[in-house]
């Protein structure tokens, strides 16, 4: 297991700089991640010096920029950078991620655990159906990290953000050069480059208010007059919606 003078040193190109708890944080989510790897396939990579650099580093670095409050949605969590790895920095930040592999749900949920994570919500939905059925415009911020098809996600993640909330995408250059084409109703800045990547960039972007006090971007019009508030999951689909909110009190 590394030291923590040693991860330490691996997210100096990162311009961070975090406190002893924060970094033992890391070593605990980090030998977790290494262990269950072994039997699932959360990562390809297998040295723990690299994940340091790749997956904490490369997620660690919006705190830089940024100082993230309130909710945060996170698409297609799978081990859970960047948004997991962001209650590092962000401790009080109301986190949910979204993700539809159950084995991935469950060691997203054990790490969060062990970690001593809390206001972590764990959901089986894909995007598409979490915009359906949860509260429009309701997040502070939201997180998408080497996702795919971005001129549905881009869209449906802006339909979940607050007026005037902040969507960030890790991405490369390349995918980000036609984003500002795609009708999401969100303003973008400038693509901020990851230390050590050649071609990988944040890019930062925020909802506009008055697009979010209009008509919600990404939903067809037939599917706004269906829209009803969220109540959360009927009793018959309580086991398909295996959502927790995890808190240190209820892991012991």
């Amino acid at each position: 297991m590394l030291s923590e003078t040693r991860v330490r040193q691996l997210l100096e190109p990162f311009g961070l700089n975090l406190p002893s708890g924060q970094l033992n944080q890391i070593l605990t989510y980090l030998d977790l991640l290494l262990r269950w790897n072994q039997k699932i396939n959360l990562t390809a990579i297998r040295n723990p010096e690299e994940c340091v650099a790749r997956h904490f580093g490369e997620s660690l670095f919006l705190a830089r920029h940024e100082e993230l409050r309130g909710s945060l949605l996170d698409i297609g969590s799978g081990a859970g950078f960047p948004g997991l790895a962001l209650k590092i920095p962000f401790p009080e930040l109301a986190v949910t991620l979204l993700e539809p592999v159950a084995k991935k749900r469950a060691f997203l949920k054990e790490a969060a655990r062990v970690c001593g994570f809390n206001q972590v919500a764990v959901r089986p939905e894909r995007l598409e159906e979490f915009v359906r059925t949860a509260p429009p415009a309701s997040f502070n911020s939201a997180t998408s990290r080497a996702v795919g098809k971005l001129e549905r996600l881009v869209p449906q993640a802006a339909q979940c953000l607050e007026p005037g909330g902040s969507i960030f995408l890790w991405l490369t250059r390349d995918q980000g050069v036609g984003i500002a084409s795609i009708e999401s109703g969100v303003a973008w800045g400038e693509p901020r480059p990851i230390p050590l990547s050649r071609t990988g960039v944040i890019l930062p972007g925020k909802r506009k208010v008055d697009v979010a006090r209009s008509k919600p971007a990404g939903v067809p019009v037939s599917d706004r007059h269906r829209q009803r508030p969220y109540c959360g999951a009927p009793k018959a689909a309580e086991e398909r919606f295996d959502a927790v909110i995890l808190s240190p009190s209820l892991s012991s």
